[in-house]
């Protein structure tokens, strides 16, 4: 079975974000093994390049298998091309897949270099915690997509 990982810095604080994850990984454990992983935020640094690259050291440590990067700008994904990418990776024989969200001053050079893959869901700013709940919905329709599974609105 598929195990993909979600590694996030920081935490998530208000409810109704903490049950729309709950919602999404219970629709996605049919599919796969869902992890995710909440790294600190680096808050004792004056300086945003040493936050970021503490906090990236952190999303490293905790990455396993293919990592993607979500990053503004990352390549540009649709809903279909999520789900060819993952069915790609699976297909190679990569059995975990990492998909990485920064902290609010985004990840270092290194981080970025050490990433598989890029993606973006737009040029927009998404709220941290509230696009840790789009990424979840995507992740669930793209296996939704790939098993042929009418998507539960």
């Amino acid at each position: 079975m598929l195990k993909i990982n979600v590694i996030a810095v920081g935490g998530i604080k208000e409810k109704f974000f903490v049950e729309a994850i709950k919602e999404y990984s219970k629709r996605l454990s049919k599919y796969c093994q869902l992890k995710i992983i909440e790294v600190d935020e680096e808050s004792n640094q004056k300086s945003i390049d040493v936050k970021k690259q503490k906090e990236s050291e952190r999303l490293i440590a905790s990455s396993k298998g293919i990592m993607v990067l979500l990053d503004r700008e990352g390549e540009l994904v649709s809903s279909e091309k999520m789900a060819e990418m993952i069915d790609k990776y699976q297909t190679q024989g990569n059995s975990e897949l990492t998909f990485v969200i920064g902290g609010s001053n985004g990840v270092s050079e290194q981080l970025k270099q050490k990433a598989n893959k890029s993606i973006s869901f737009g040029k927009i700013t998404f709220p941290h915690q509230l696009f840790r709940v789009v990424l979840l919905e995507q992740i669930y329709r793209a296996v939704c997509i790939n098993s042929n599974t009418p998507y539960h609105k």
